[in-house]
């Protein structure tokens, strides 16, 4: 093929004909770049705005702008990650090449010390996602071909039921509604820990009695521990609520206790989740080369954003564990997955109490429809600030 004799629409589609791994290679990458033109990082900065309705509701986003004018979008983020943002990485990246990705992270990966974890590597991936909205957005495709995908034309999700009530009839009563809407996928989060004695642990073995006799033995019921529990404890509720055949119990202790998830894998006799609260490939692969997981879930939103998350699914392919991330929030999950094989990726995760909130600002929402979400088509990620909401905005300044 000669390059030469391609127009600019008819390199792009050859390029993204052949699947995102042609960004992957140095001379389809060079060809699109050329292309679209240059993709130099003009300016970062983190905005807050303000609800045009409620003065008191405001939410933080990472802006990533280019030369050009485009804008790439990540967030909402905490506000604890302006600051890092702001003083820290804009000056890493600005006056950069968007489209180098590993040379990106890796700048600011080694810009601080502290780097490895917590607010430090939640701010890169607020800006590594945002990059990702970027580029999608100059070469006018949606971020999952970019990474190789789409593997499929919609991606299934569980229902994450953080906020209902978890008393065991209010529970029946939401998962069947759920349930009989197609959500046949629910995790629910257990509200008792050890310092609740003998009631409390009754209280988490009926919740899961009764989601399973509501439901049925076909679907999937999964357990959040909400990373409080000590190693009796989670061991002997596994025992208890063994014959339920919950799909994972979630965290049942905290990350940093390897020595804890392993005697709980050893003895507790039913699949274990976990991988939120790890920052990063490394810390992934701890958990991999012992064996502690049946499913990981880190998130793009904390591990080091879809770059760091793309290079986590690889390693979990390598050890046959799947990949279902935290799902914080939607859009780069849902990218990731869509990129992945279903046996890599198998489903994401939606929160629908707190996705409202998180998707308030935005001009596209995501609504799972019968325990699928349709991937979107736009460029990017695929949704912008809706303008109409916004009574203000104010830069963020480190």
């Amino acid at each position: 093929m000669n390059p030469n004799s391609l127009t600019r629409r008819t390199l792009l589609r050859q390029t993204f004909a052949m699947g995102g791994w042609a960004l992957l290679n140095p001379f389809w990458r060079a060809l699109a770049a050329d292309a679209a033109g240059p993709l130099k990082v003009k300016q970062v900065r983190v905005i807050e705005l303000t609800d045009a309705a409620d003065p008191n509701h405001k939410s933080q986003y990472v802006e990533v702008i280019s030369e050009s004018g485009l804008v790439g979008l990540g967030g909402p983020i905490y506000p604890e990650q302006d600051f890092i943002i702001a003083k820290d990485l804009a000056p890493v990246i600005k006056g950069r090449d968007a489209m180098a990705y590993e040379a990106l992270w890796d700048a600011m990966k080694l810009s601080d010390r502290h780097s490895r974890a917590g607010l430090y590597m939640m701010a890169i991936s607020a800006v590594d996602i945002a990059l990702w909205d970027l580029r999608g957005k100059h070469l006018g495709r949606p971020v999952y071909e970019l990474l190789g995908g789409p593997t499929r034309s919609s991606v299934p999700i569980y229902g994450s039921m953080l906020g209902y009530d978890t008393a065991p009839e209010a529970a029946r009563k939401t998962a069947r509604d759920f349930y009989d809407r197609g959500f046949t996928a629910q995790k629910w989060f257990f509200e008792h820990a050890p310092a609740a004695g003998s009631d409390g642990f009754n209280k988490n073995v009926a919740l899961v009695r009764a989601l399973r006799e509501e439901l049925g033995p076909d679907a999937e019921i999964m357990f959040d521990c909400k990373w409080a529990w000590d190693v009796p404890y989670a061991v002997q509720f596994a025992k208890a609520v063994r014959e339920f055949n919950p799909k994972w119990l979630e965290e049942p202790v905290r990350s940093e206790n390897l020595d804890g998830y392993t005697a709980f894998k050893r003895d507790g006799g039913v699949p274990v989740a976990g991988g939120e609260h790890l920052y990063s490939r490394w810390e992934v692969k701890q958990y991999l080369d012992r064996g502690l997981l049946d499913y990981v879930q880190t998130d793009p939103e904390w591990c080091g954003g879809i770059t760091e998350l793309v290079k986590i699914c690889t390693m979990c392919e390598v050890h046959g564990v799947p990949v279902i991330p935290h799902g914080h929030h939607i859009w780069a999950s849902l990218h990731v997955v869509a990129s992945r094989s279903a046996r890599v990726c198998p489903m994401a995760e939606f929160l629908f109490h707190w996705m409202p909130e998180k998707q308030y600002f935005q001009d596209t929402i995501i609504t799972p429809d019968k325990g699928r979400i349709t991937l979107p088509t736009k460029p990017g990620l695929g949704f912008g600030i809706d303008d109409s909401k916004v009574a203000s905005r104010r830069e963020i300044k480190g």
